[in-house]
């Protein structure tokens, strides 16, 4: 979840993914994206918080921890041009517009982050980063994600962009505006995305979100019953139901206007991945 400071409070950086993608199609979401296991194995130039303290923090291995945060890293710059990483461990590039070449080779699988690193003679800034939150796809699921949501400020100098294939809309919004839009049917947020902005909307600046430290309890939705009818169960799940807008006005994804909204899983089951947010 990148950040900023905007004249009504803090903004995050949305995106609507691409109706051609195989999970969460048109829906509302933050950058983000796989974890290439070989990060956690390969020697990186890091600043900040060793890998110990984000397994810490989020329940996981030392080594699947350096391998989140590297995914967290390099899906930033990935799909929104955003680079947490400088020439040295107190400083951040000002402008990546010049590493335009290395991102699209990143983004198509031809250069991974730790051989752009050490080309780029550039340290990977953990420090910039938070750790936020888990969520866990509910078995119903046809795709599931163990899903490590992050929360970052964007670097001063830098831009975000939607120059990705997985994207075909972006967007900076307070947490509250995104919360109304999707309210008045004008996007899709499934229940994870729905979570991280009504916890951000709680924040003043960018800085309380900075220092936040909410704790990280992984969170994997299961249906259950409520007055004879089946819904997904997760943290405010009723006020998340209860806000939900019509289907017929959700102008986000025709397979969600086609869905009962209280169906946000699917039906299948199948195996899963990890991902990073």
């Amino acid at each position: 979840m990148l950040v900023r400071d905007g004249a009504e409070g803090p903004e995050v950086f949305l995106q609507r993914r691409a109706g051609a993608m195989d999970f969460a199609a048109g829906m509302t979401a933050f950058p983000g994206g796989r974890v290439d296991p070989v990060d956690a194995e390969v020697a990186i130039e890091w600043a900040g918080p060793a890998p110990r303290w984000w397994a810490q923090r989020y329940g996981v291995s030392e080594a699947r921890a350096k391998a989140l945060v590297c995914a967290a890293v390099r899906e930033t710059f990935e799909e929104c041009g955003v680079l947490l990483a400088g020439p040295t461990a107190d400083t951040v590039v000002a402008d990546t517009v010049g590493y335009r070449g290395e991102r699209a080779r990143i983004e198509g699988r031809d250069l991974t982050l730790s051989e752009f690193l050490a080309e780029q003679n550039l340290v990977l800034r953990a420090d910039l980063l938070r750790p936020w939150a888990r969520w866990i796809t509910p078995t119903v699921e046809r795709r599931r994600y163990d899903t490590h949501f992050f929360v970052a400020v964007l670097p001063e100098g830098q831009l975000a962009d939607g120059a990705t294939s997985e994207t075909d809309l972006v967007q900076w919004s307070t947490p509250a505006a995104a919360l109304a839009t999707w309210k008045a049917g004008e996007h899709v947020l499934l229940p994870p995305t729905w979570s991280q902005l009504t916890a951000l909307a709680a924040y003043s600046s960018t800085a309380e979100i900075l220092t936040a430290e909410p704790r990280i309890d992984p969170i994997q939705p299961v249906f259950g019953e409520v007055d004879g009818k089946k819904l997904l169960q997760f943290p405010d799940n009723m006020r998340y139901f209860a806000e939900l807008p019509d289907p017929s006005r959700l102008v986000g994804s025709k397979g969600m206007r086609d869905t009962d909204p209280s169906l946000l899983g699917g039906s299948r089951n199948s195996g899963g991945t990890a991902d990073a947010r």
